[in-house]
C-alpha cells in the first residue's frame, strides 16, 4: 500500500477565511487607532473644559463677594433712609417748638 500524496489545492472556503481573517485583523487595528486618537482628542478637550470651569469659579467668586457688597450698601442706604426721617421728624418737632415759642413771645 502507497502513501497517499498530498497535493498543494486552494479550496474556495480557505481562501475566504484566510480573507476574513486578515479584514478582521485590519479592521480591529483601524479601530483600535480610531479610540485612541479620539482619546488624545477628548483629553485635549476635557483639559480645555476644566480651565474654563476654573476661570468660571473665579467669576462666580468674584459675583458672591459682588453680591456680598452690594448688600451691604443696600443696608446702609435703608439704614441712612431711617435716620434721615428720624432727623427730618426731629426737625419738624423743632419747627414746631420754635413756632409756640415765636408765639408766646409775641404775645
Amino acid at each position: 500500500m502507497r502513501t497517499p500524496a498530498w497535493k498543494w489545492e486552494w479550496n474556495l472556503n480557505t481562501v475566504v477565511i484566510l480573507f476574513g481573517f486578515m479584514g478582521s485583523i485590519a479592521g480591529s487595528g483601524a479601530a483600535w487607532e480610531r479610540i485612541t486618537s479620539k482619546q488624545d482628542d477628548l483629553t485635549v478637550e476635557v483639559e480645555r473644559l476644566s480651565n474654563r470651569v476654573t476661570a468660571l469659579e473665579a467669576s462666580s467668586r468674584t459675583l458672591d463677594n459682588h453680591e456680598l457688597r452690594i448688600s451691604n450698601v443696600e443696608k446702609q442706604a435703608t439704614d441712612a433712609a431711617t435716620a434721615m426721617r428720624a432727623v427730618q421728624a426731629a426737625l419738624n418737632g423743632l419747627a414746631a417748638d420754635m413756632k409756640v415759642t415765636r408765639e408766646s413771645c409775641s404775645e
